[in-house]
């Protein structure tokens, strides 16, 4: 009996994933039978949580990096840190102490790594707020509101570097950016030294940096992280269990003793002023951009209010991003759009609660913050009059409301954009909630976009996570197919992971303020991952996945499908290899896709295999380095992948970060704009991309950084982005920017025209609290 290419994949990925079960079941029969040691690990891991106790004092104490001040010892020591990785429950190899103490206005907290070989501390991170996953750090964590969903992060590396971030409904973020969403910005002082112990931090947190207002019998969750990064060793207070970690906030401690404090309220007025110019080419013109060479002058104003105990108001007015991250390139090899994160800070502050997935591992979003004051094709910055939003949270309620006002740029009309966002909280992490988009525009022809939706996630033994969602888009010219519905559950212990998903999009679902990567689908998705640990000298953990994805539309005819195997290797000492054995895809095309200039694959549907070998190196030497080769058949014809990067150390002042990647494409038909045949030869052809960055740090608070793309399917070619930042006084900055090319990347499939832009700008900062 002969079997059909997807029929082959549908039985082979099922063969996979049956197979990663039956594993699974061996290993309950395993765990079931476990030694005394694993079984006393596993009762200490059931433990209460814990508690500390702060300690008024009059006077602060010396916030110098090291504990001689003799205040110190008021505290009680805080040491009885267990592993997270690589030896659940077990003692930390190194020692840790904290030490909290507070006054009225605020909270200090005294920290002592001890460490058996302090020349071996990894410290070369002097930028602040950027990750510090390559160092050695510590990290506090706390619950101000004590609801065990949502915590402030503050870390600092063993030069005192600062990193603060926002954890929202305990969401976990990619381990190599660090814990948090890291767009929230706090006041806070830090210092740190390297000592003959290992490393000492004094830290000092206002309570109106946390906007906490109540006065009497204070009770916080708290939870305090250390990070060993020649070990690879992750060290924590309490929630050490590795399926928790330090964003599942629902498993902190508790800190006891806070009483007889002062206000807390937050209020920060933060004008800016910008000079400078911008010059656009001549083949700007009728784009709504202005060519030749234009002076930049313009100022405008932030303000943060605590309008009560953790619920902020954030207004702005005239608001300028010119000191926001360029994009990085990409190369899109998929007819589907582009995902760009933001990287503004108005938007990025408490962006969390607006949080609201269209399926856990889609990527799409029923908001997308990046779809108000950037036009999503060309990328160019649209004009914003002001905006304001309150976040936070009320009770058992956690809420967000944004309303922003963008003025007419070029082809993007006036519009404005009202987003409102409600969750009620449940058990342990679990919630339920609303949200609600308006877009008005003065485009005739698309005056308004609404979406609405409803969603949950509800957490069962801490292991199972259900969610579901429902929504619906009203767009100009349409009466149907405008909903999603979705539901999944995602399961995870030590050695298994399952996730499952399926939606159902409708063919006109169109939320323009949120992502979406398709409509029309019928989107179901598995994925398995068996995660052992065996004693093999060197290694920590060996992955097995297997995940399918089958996406039919709505009429049950296949538009896209993948399944793939891949086999993972994570070393002690932070190598890793990560490898896909196979991945087979069934792709149709409805429309030609552009895939290079004037290059288009048409219409039709097709088969292909492809492969991916993987290695990284050891990520606490000054060189790192990573390989990465994917190779195989590609819609018609062949493509290979080729990258490497690196990143070099030279000192905690000076690094480099050098990528690139080839794409050899050697295709078979292809056709032109209008669908006439090319000549074969054409369908041959290589795309090189690739960045190079150095920074350049004279002390904490004086960085400098450079950036240096190129492109060879982009007209451009080659951009530039050179950036001096003093952070002269605390929230308070000088910037000096210069910018050659585009710094916001089109969302489109296809790669249209961006304008070249040489851009120079000056823009001051300064953060005063009334």
């Amino acid at each position: 009996m002969s079997v059909s290419l997807p029929e082959r994949s549908q039985i082979s990925a099922c063969v996979f994933v049956l197979g990663l079960l039956c594993h699974s079941s061996l290993l309950l029969n395993a765990q079931s039978q476990a030694s005394p040691q694993t079984k006393e690990r596993q009762i200490r891991v059931q433990e209460p949580l814990r508690t500390a106790s702060a300690s008024r004092i009059d006077l602060a104490p010396k916030l110098d990096g090291t504990l001689d001040d003799p205040i110190w010892q008021q505290a009680s020591a805080i040491d009885n840190f267990l592993q997270r990785e690589p030896f659940e429950g077990q003692p930390s190899t190194e020692k840790t102490e904290v030490r909290i103490l507070y006054s009225k206005h605020e909270v200090y907290f005294g920290i002592t790594c001890f460490d058996s070989d302090p020349k071996r501390i990894v410290a070369t991170e002097l930028r602040r707020d950027v990750s510090q996953e390559l160092d050695d750090y510590f990290e506090i964590i706390i619950d101000s509101a004590h609801d065990r969903r949502n915590a402030y992060v503050f870390q600092i590396n063993p030069l005192g570097t600062q990193r603060d971030a926002l954890i929202t409904e305990e969401q976990r973020t990619d381990s190599g950016t660090g814990d948090g969403d890291p767009g929230w910005d706090g006041v806070w002082t830090s210092e740190a030294r390297i000592t003959k112990q290992g490393w000492t931090a004094t830290v000092a947190i206002p309570f109106s940096t946390l906007n906490f207002m109540q006065s009497r019998d204070v009770i916080w969750g708290i939870n305090f992280k250390r990070f060993i990064r020649r070990k690879n060793e992750e060290d924590l207070w309490s929630g050490w269990r590795r399926v928790y970690g330090a964003a599942r906030i629902s498993q902190a401690g508790e800190l006891h003793g806070i009483s007889e404090i002062g206000s807390g309220r937050l209020f920060i007025v933060k004008p800016y002023g910008l000079v400078g110019f911008s010059h656009f080419p001549s083949s700007a013109a009728g784009t709504g951009l202005t060519p030749g060479t234009s002076a930049l002058y313009t100022g405008g104003v932030d303000v943060k209010l605590g309008l009560r105990s953790n619920l902020v108001a954030n207004l702005t007015a005239n608001t300028d991003f010119a000191d926001a991250d360029v994009d990085t390139q990409q190369f899109n090899l998929t007819p589907y759009k582009l995902f760009f994160p933001e990287k503004r800070q108005f938007f990025l502050e408490n962006a969390g609660v607006f949080n609201f997935p269209l399926g856990g591992d889609s990527g799409d979003l029923l908001f997308f913050s990046r779809q108000i004051g950037i036009d999503p094709i060309t990328g160019e910055e649209v004009p914003i009059n002001g905006g304001a939003k309150v976040t936070g949270s009320i009770g058992n309620f956690e809420l967000g409301v944004m309303d922003v006002d963008t003025r007419s740029s070029g082809p993007n009309p006036y519009a404005n954009y009202a987003v409102a966002r409600l969750k009620r909280s449940l058990w342990g992490g679990s919630y339920i909630g609303v949200m609600g988009i308006d877009k008005r525009s003065g485009n005739p022809f698309d005056s308004f976009n609404q979406t609405s939706g409803a969603d949950t996630r509800l957490v069962f033994y801490k292991n199972l996570v259900v969610n579901g969602y429902a929504t619906q888009t009203r767009t100009p010219g349409f009466s149907s197919g405008q909903t999603n519905v979705g539901a999944g559950f995602n399961y995870q212990t030590n050695w298994l992971e399952v996730f499952a998903q399926h939606r159902k999009v409708g063919p006109n679902f169109s939320p323009e303020v949120g992502f979406l990567e398709r409509t029309d689908c019928i989107c179901n998705y598995l994925d398995v991952t068996f995660k052992p640990r065996p004693k093999l000298r060197g290694v920590r953990e060996l992955n097995f996945e297997g995940f399918m994805f089958h996406a039919p539309d709505t009429h049950h005819v296949l538009q896209t499908q993948e399944w793939q195997n891949t086999f993972r290797i994570e070393f002690n000492n932070g190598s890793y290899s990560d490898d896909d054995i196979v991945d087979v895809f069934t792709q149709r095309l409805i429309t030609p896709f552009n895939i290079y200039k004037n290059i288009f694959i048409p219409v039709g549907e097709y088969h292909w295999t492809r492969h991916q070998l993987t290695y990284g190196s050891p990520q606490d030497r000054r060189l790192m380095v990573s390989f990465f080769e994917r190779f195989g058949t590609y819609y018609n014809g062949h493509l290979n992948e080729a990258r490497v990067r690196a990143t070099y150390r030279a000192s905690e002042r000076l690094s480099f970060n050098f990528a690139e990647q080839w794409n050899r494409f050697r295709l078979g038909l292809v056709t032109g704009p209008a669908g006439t045949v090319l000549p074969g030869a054409v369908g041959d052809f290589s795309v090189v991309f690739g960045s190079f960055q150095t920074n350049y740090s004279f002390s904490r608070f004086l960085t400098l950084s450079t950036l240096l793309q190129m492109d060879t399917a982009n007209n451009q070619a080659a951009s530039a982005n050179i950036r001096l930042r003093w952070n002269y006084r605390p929230d308070s900055d000088l910037y000096v920017i210069y910018t050659a090319g585009q710094r916001f990347a089109s969302l489109v499939a296809a790669n249209p025209p961006q304008f070249y832009e040489n851009r120079f700008a000056i823009k001051f900062t300064y953060s005063w609290r009334p």
